[in-house]
C-alpha cells in the first residue's frame, strides 16, 4: 500500500489522532487501519479502498480523531452554478428532524432543488422487488442490501455470500430508478441520507448515472446552522407506505411480515460489533448447506439508519427518534391517507396480509422487476497470510512462546496476537504497537539499566575509594608540603646566618690579606736590613781585621786590642752567620707566605661565592615557600572538586 494514498477514502484520520488503537478494535476490517509514525506521532491512517465506511471507527474514537468525507459542499456549489437537481430524502430525515423536516426541504427548493422525492416510496418499492424475486425463484436465506457497509463487506472479505445478497437494488437506488424511468426526471439527484457508505454504492459502475450527490444529515445540518428557517416550508412529492419503517432495526422484517406474515422467519442483525461476526459465521452455515432463514436483515448500525454514520451523534442520546419513527409506523398501517387522492392506504393493518400483499403488487403493477434489479462485483481484498509471515510477525514482536503468542490482551487493538502477528508482517501495524512487547523491551532496558546502575555503583564506590585514597594522598602531600615549608623556612634561616656569617669572615678574609701584606713587607724590609748588616758586619770584620793587624804591629801594647779585635771580627761572623740564617728563613718563609696569600685570595673568592650562592639559595626558599602555598591552594581546591565529582 503506497502511503500516498491512505486517508484519501471517505472515513480519515484527522490532526487529533494519538494512536490509541480504539478505531482498530471497533473495526470489523483487519486490512482498513495503518499504523505509523510521522514526525514522532503515532498515528493511525485508513486505507480508502478496503475500509467499508461502516463509521464503527467514528463512533469509537474518544479523541474525535475520525472523521468523514460526503458531497454537501460540492451540492451547494452546484445548486449555486445553477445546475438542476432533484433531491431524494431518506425517511430517517423526517424522524430525526421532525420540525425542521419541511423547512430544511423548502430552503433548499428557495436554493434551486427541482424536486422532492421521499424515499420512503423506494424502500416500498425495494419490499415489493423481495418478495417477487424471493417468492418467484425461490430465493429463501437471502441477505438484504440496502446497508452499503454489509454490501462492501460482503464483496470485499465474503465474497462467497454474493450469490446470497438479493439482487434487488435498495431504496435510494428504487426511488432513483423509479424517478429517472418512471418519473423522466432529467436532473442529477442528490440523496440525503443517514450514511456515509452510501457514497460508495453512488459510485458503483451501474448506479453512476442516476445519483451524482451524498449528502449526510450531519453536514447538511451544519452547513444550514445560523441560517433563519422559519420561512420556509415543503412537502414530499411521493405518497408512501410502511417503507417509512425501514430506518429502524428491524424495519425490513417487519415489512416483510407484514405481507407474508409472521410464520415466515427473517434474521434481524444489526450493529457492527455482531453483523459482521454474524455474517462470517453465516458463510459456514451456506457452505454445509444447513437450514437457512427466509431472508437476513442486515444493518451496519445498532440502532438501525436511524442513527445512522452521517447522523449528529447527540441525536441518539434521546428516544425522541423513536417516537417519532413509531409514529411514522402507526400512521402507515392503519392506513395513511393519500394526500392527492384522499383515499385509505391499501396495506392497512385492518386488512389481512394476504389481501395487503396482493393490493400492495397491485400498487406497483406497472413497474418492471428488472428496472430495479442488480448485480454484485467479487472484489475480495482479503489479506492473505502464510503460516510463514505469522512467524516472522511473532519473531519481530519476541513472542517465541506459545504462552507469548496466546496472550490475546487486545491492547493492539486486535482480537488475537495472531492478527496482531500479521499485522506486523503485512507492515499494517508495527511491533511497538504490541503491549507486551513493549513491557518486555522496558523490562529489558530496566534490566539493563539495573546493570548499569550496579555499574555506576561500583564505580561510584571505586571512585569514593579513589577519592578517599587521593584525599588521603593529598593529606599526605598537605603534611609534606607544610614539612616542606617548614624545612624550606629553616633552610632560609639558616641560609641567612651562613650568608651573613660567611659575610663576616670575608670580612675577616680581607683583614688576614691586609696583614699578610703588612707580613710580606715587613720580611720583605727585613731582607733589605739584613743586607744593611751585612754591609755592617763586612765591613766590621775589615775594620777588626785591620785593627788585629795593628794591633799585632803594636805588640804587647795592642795585645788587648788585638782580644778586642778578634772579639769583634767574631761577632761579625756571628752576626753574618745569624744574618745568613735569617736570609735562609726568610727564603723559606717568604713564598710560604706569598702561596699563603695567593691561597687567603682563593679562599676570599670563594667565601665571596659561597656568599652569593647561599644568597641565591635564601631567594630560592622564598620562592619555594610562595610555591609551596599555591601548591597547597590548589590541593585544597582539587580536594573540594573530587567531593563534588563523589557526590
Amino acid at each position: 500500500m503506497e502511503m500516498g494514498k491512505l486517508n484519501t477514502g471517505l472515513v480519515y484520520t484527522n490532526e487529533k489522532c494519538i494512536g490509541c488503537n480504539h478505531c482498530i478494535a471497533a473495526c470489523p476490517v483487519f486490512e482498513a487501519n495503518y499504523s505509523l509514525k510521522q514526525d514522532g506521532r503515532d498515528l493511525i491512517y485508513v486505507n480508502g479502498e478496503t475500509c467499508i465506511h461502516c463509521g464503527a471507527c467514528i463512533d469509537a474514537c474518544h479523541h474525535h480523531a475520525r472523521d468523514f468525507r460526503d458531497d454537501t459542499e460540492q451540492f451547494f456549489a452546484d445548486l449555486g452554478k445553477g445546475e438542476s437537481i432533484s433531491l431524494l430524502v431518506a425517511p430517517a430525515f423526517i424522524a430525526n428532524y421532525p420540525r425542521e423536516y419541511g423547512k430544511a426541504l423548502g430552503y433548499l427548493k428557495s436554493l434551486g432543488v427541482k424536486h422532492v422525492v421521499s424515499v420512503s416510496f423506494g424502500a416500498d418499492i425495494t419490499t415489493w422487488g423481495y418478495l417477487n424475486y424471493i417468492t418467484k425463484h425461490n430465493f429463501t436465506g437471502g441477505i438484504s442490501q440496502p446497508c452499503p457497509a454489509i454490501v462492501d463487506y460482503i464483496q470485499k472479505y465474503i465474497p462467497e455470500l454474493i450469490p446470497k445478497i438479493v439482487p434487488v437494488h435498495s431504496p435510494m437506488m428504487c426511488a432513483a430508478i423509479y424517478v429517472k424511468k418512471y418519473m423522466k426526471i432529467t436532473d442529477k439527484l442528490a440523496f440525503l441520507g443517514p450514511c456515509i457508505a452510501k457514497k460508495s454504492e453512488i459510485m458503483r459502475p451501474e448506479n453512476r448515472q442516476y445519483v451524482a450527490y451524498n449528502i449526510t444529515f450531519a453536514h447538511l445540518m451544519k452547513r444550514l446552522k445560523g441560517v433563519n428557517l422559519s420561512s420556509y416550508d415543503a412537502v414530499d412529492e411521493l405518497e408512501y407506505g410502511l417503507g417509512s419503517v425501514y430506518p429502524q432495526p428491524g424495519g425490513l422484517k417487519e415489512n416483510v411480515e407484514h405481507f407474508l406474515g409472521k410464520d415466515v422467519l427473517v434474521r434481524q442483525i444489526e450493529g457492527e460489533s455482531h453483523a459482521y461476526h454474524f455474517l462470517k459465521g453465516y458463510a459456514k452455515r451456506v457452505k454445509s448447506g444447513k437450514q437457512l432463514p427466509f431472508m437476513v436483515d442486515a444493518l451496519n448500525c445498532s440502532n438501525g439508519c436511524l442513527h445512522g454514520t452521517g447522523v449528529e451523534p447527540e441525536l441518539a442520546e434521546g428516544d425522541d427518534v423513536l417516537f417519532e419513527i413509531n409514529n411514522q409506523r402507526n400512521k402507515a398501517k392503519a392506513g395513511k391517507q393519500d394526500r392527492k387522492k384522499d383515499k385509505a392506504s391499501p396495506w392497512g393493518k385492518r386488512i389481512p396480509y394476504e389481501k395487503r400483499l396482493a393490493n400492495f403488487n397491485a400498487q406497483f403493477a406497472e413497474l418492471k422487476l428488472e428496472d430495479f434489479m442488480c448485480s454484485y462485483q467479487d472484489q475480495n481484498m482479503a489479506a492473505s497470510v502464510s503460516d510463514s509471515q505469522i512467524k516472522a510477525g511473532y519473531e519481530e514482536m519476541k513472542k517465541d512462546t506459545s504462552e507469548k503468542q496466546g496472550i490475546d490482551c487486545g491492547a493492539c487493538g486486535y482480537e488475537s496476537c495472531r492478527q496482531m502477528a500479521a499485522a506486523v508482517a503485512l507492515g499494517l501495524n508495527r511491533k511497538e504497537n504490541c503491549m507486551h512487547y513493549e513491557k518486555n523491551a522496558l523490562q529489558e532496558e530496566q534490566e539493563r539499566m539495573q546493570e548499569f546502575t550496579d555499574q555506576l555503583k561500583e564505580s561510584q564506590r571505586r571512585k569514593q575509594e579513589l577519592y578517599e585514597e587521593v584525599i588521603a594522598d593529598f593529606q599526605q602531600i598537605k603534611i609534606s608540603m607544610r614539612e616542606l615549608a617548614e624545612g624550606n623556612q629553616a633552610s632560609a634561616q639558616d641560609s641567612t646566618k651562613i650568608a651573613q656569617a660567611v659575610g663576616g669572615m670575608s670580612g675577616f678574609t680581607e683583614m688576614l690579606r691586609g696583614s699578610m701584606k703588612q707580613v710580606v713587607d715587613a720580611v720583605q724590609g727585613y731582607d733589605v736590613m739584613n743586607e744593611d748588616i751585612i754591609k755592617i758586619s763586612n765591613q766590621t770584620g775589615m775594620l777588626a781585621l785591620n785593627a788585629g793587624i795593628e794591633a799585632a804591629r803594636s805588640g804587647e801594647a795592642g795585645r788587648g786590642f788585638a782580644v778586642i779585635a778578634n772579639r769583634v771580627r767574631d761577632l761579625s761572623e756571628q752576626t753574618k752567620e745569624a744574618v745568613s740564617t735569617g736570609r735562609g728563613q726568610s727564603a723559606i718563609l717568604l713564598p710560604a707566605i706569598q702561596k699563603l696569600d695567593t691561597e687567603t685570595s682563593q679562599f676570599v673568592q670563594n667565601i665571596e661565592n659561597i656568599n652569593d650562592g647561599t644568597s641565591a639559595l635564601a631567594a630560592s626558599s622564598e620562592q619555594i615557600a610562595a610555591q609551596t602555598e599555591m601548591v597547597n591552594e590548589i590541593v585544597n581546591r582539587l580536594a573540594e572538586k573530587m567531593k563534588e565529582v563523589v557526590d
